[in-house]
């Protein structure tokens, strides 16, 4: 009973007294982070909380063993955050999204300018104490773990990490209520009512042009008469595909790029939404067609790609056309469909639909694989390829002495090899579930590690004036961006509200708010600003708080 009772007494350090430790603090604080104040729950965040309690109380943990639980966990989070944003990284630039991505800076840039106020104003002369209110203030994790791991790499200290979690835990609750807070302010400001601006938006998604369009069309001009699929697409000079053709004495068939249109056939277009008009005016007007229920030898199918070996191939290399006599219309990928244009290279786990025969249907599938059993299967050599790569490019100087360290490293090669890894023949496909996995557990074995090692001094720390400093500035670090920001993109280029919030929400990394956003807007608006700016964001929070360390510590 004595080995029983040692498992909970403070002080004790063992292998199976650190196991219970640990599995204690993550456990009460993933159940404490579900509770809701207000509408809003800390999450995850809340381990960290409870690490401080634990570690308050006299729990600790041997140092060796923390340290390397707390690096270890941080590389999983970071290289798991990386492989999520990774994809949409360098699309995130175009069209509209310069736009939101550069309010996104902007407010990481004044968040940076506002600390480097209170550090040289302020009189505050512990940067990675700022860096930490910073991080909290921002309800960015990752930013902390970046900074804490380049601390103890510059000064092989712990007191300083253990002071930046401090600050970090000051500043985070008050950091989630003033998101939500800069919301309802510029909502006051520009006197801007909810449903009007959710009707104002609903309009627009009913109008949006990005989604592939299914239309069927008669062959009425006669100047097409004749024209062939390529001499089609020369006229039309758009990315589309034409699935079926309906002949004027009714026999459908899948029309190959040699195939002729002539008057009076049917066509079933998939394109985007804003080229429809164009197809209306060179071919004929738009009819009301039910294909599904048309007897016809073509049938509709998804194959999931799900062998290796087609990791990064283009649908035009694969000849379906000329091989199998299939046309693809669209590719699933990760809930999106996106319009199979010939150069759109395909990633494991894609989901392409094709229409033809079911003979030709099965060739093709056997070929991509279509087995749902392989993508259950994680691609750890993928994951530990890239760790290392991590690992060795954050322990690479850069110049001036700067490193990007254990989070940096990880992070900007798990960004390249989500983006080009299909050129080097490696798989990053991982399902949402093993993808969700990896980053909870990466991220509460880091906040619990940060957490109990800094419960010791943490009430010293905070419960003081030098505490109710921290908890003032990191709510100045958090509101004031967000208002500036929030009010140049009302004013100056009318954004609706709810990709503000989205804006804000992203600008911040702060599931909470754009939890809070979707909630009481009933609209996923929000959440797609906030998908926008968030892989630029996350990356940019990181490097800032390990410059402001390099550079000030």
């Amino acid at each position: 009973m004595d080995s029983i009772a040692n498992l909970f007494m403070p002080g004790e350090v063992s292998i199976a007294s650190t196991l219970m430790l640990y599995s204690f603090v993550i456990a009460l604080g993933i159940y404490l982070g579900k509770i809701k104040f207000f509408g809003v729950s800390l999450g995850v965040t809340f381990v960290l909380f409870v690490g401080i309690l634990m570690g308050h109380l006299g729990y600790t943990i041997d140092n060796n063993i923390l340290k390397f639980v707390r690096e270890f966990g941080l590389i999983l989070f970071i290289f798991s955050i990386g492989l999520q944003v990774g994809p949409g990284f360098f699309s995130s630039f175009k069209k509209g999204g310069m736009r939101l991505n550069a309010l996104a800076v902007l407010a990481i840039a004044l968040n940076v300018l506002i600390v480097l106020g209170i550090y040289y104003f302020g009189n505050v002369n512990d940067i990675s104490v700022l860096v930490g209110v910073m991080s909290g203030a921002v309800t960015n994790t990752p930013g902390l773990a970046a900074a804490q791991q380049t601390i103890t790499q510059m000064t092989a200290s712990a007191e300083q990490a253990n002071l930046m979690a401090s600050g970090y835990a000051a500043a985070y609750p008050l950091g989630v209520v003033g998101i939500i807070f800069s919301m309802f302010v510029i909502k006051w400001i520009f006197r801007i009512k909810t449903d009007v601006e959710v009707k104002k938006i609903e309009q627009e998604q009913e109008d949006s042009h990005l989604k592939p369009y299914r239309l069927s069309a008669k062959v009425t001009n006669d100047l097409v008469d004749g024209k062939t699929m390529v001499q089609l697409h020369d006229i039309v000079r758009t990315n589309f595909v034409v699935s079926r053709l309906m002949s004027a004495s009714g026999e459908i068939t899948i029309p190959q790029s040699s195939t002729e249109i002539h008057t009076g056939d049917i066509l079933l277009i998939v394109c985007s939404a804003d080229e429809a008009d164009r197809f209306k005016a060179v071919i004929g007007p738009e009819i009301e067609m039910d294909w599904e229920s048309t007897p016809t030898p073509a049938y509709s199918r998804r194959i999931v790609v799900t062998k290796s070996e087609y990791n990064g191939v283009a649908i035009g290399s694969l000849r379906l056309h000329n091989g199998y006599k299939l046309n693809a219309t669209r590719v699933n990928r990760a809930g999106v469909d996106l319009l199979a244009s010939p150069s759109l290279r395909l990633q494991m786990g894609d989901r392409i639909t094709v229409v033809g025969n079911l003979e030709d249907i099965d060739r093709l599938a056997e070929r991509l694989g279509n087995s749902m059993k392989r993508l259950n299967q994680p691609n750890l050599t993928t994951i530990f390829i890239g760790i290392i790569l991590g690992i060795i490019l954050g322990s690479i100087d850069v110049g001036f002495g700067m490193k990007l360290g254990l989070a940096g490293g990880p992070l900007v090669v798990a960004i390249l090899i989500s983006r080009f890894g299909y050129k080097a023949k490696l798989v990053t496909y991982t399902s949402s579930s093993a993808s969700l996995l990896l980053r909870e557990l990466g991220i509460c074995l880091f906040l619990a590690s940060v957490g109990i090692a800094a419960g010791k001094d943490f009430a010293a720390s905070v419960f003081n004036t030098t505490g109710m400093w921290w908890v003032i500035w990191g709510f100045v670090i958090t509101v004031v961006p967000l208002l500036v920001v929030g009010c140049i993109a009302r004013a100056k280029d009318k954004t609706n509200l709810l990709t503000i919030m989205g804006l804000i929400s992203g600008s911040y990394t702060d599931p909470p708010a754009l939890a809070y956003a979707n909630n009481s807007t009933g609209n996923d608006a929000p959440a797609v600003a906030y998908s926008t700016v968030y892989p630029l964001t996350m990356f940019l929070r990181v490097v800032a708080a390990q410059a402001l360390i390099l550079c000030l510590a």
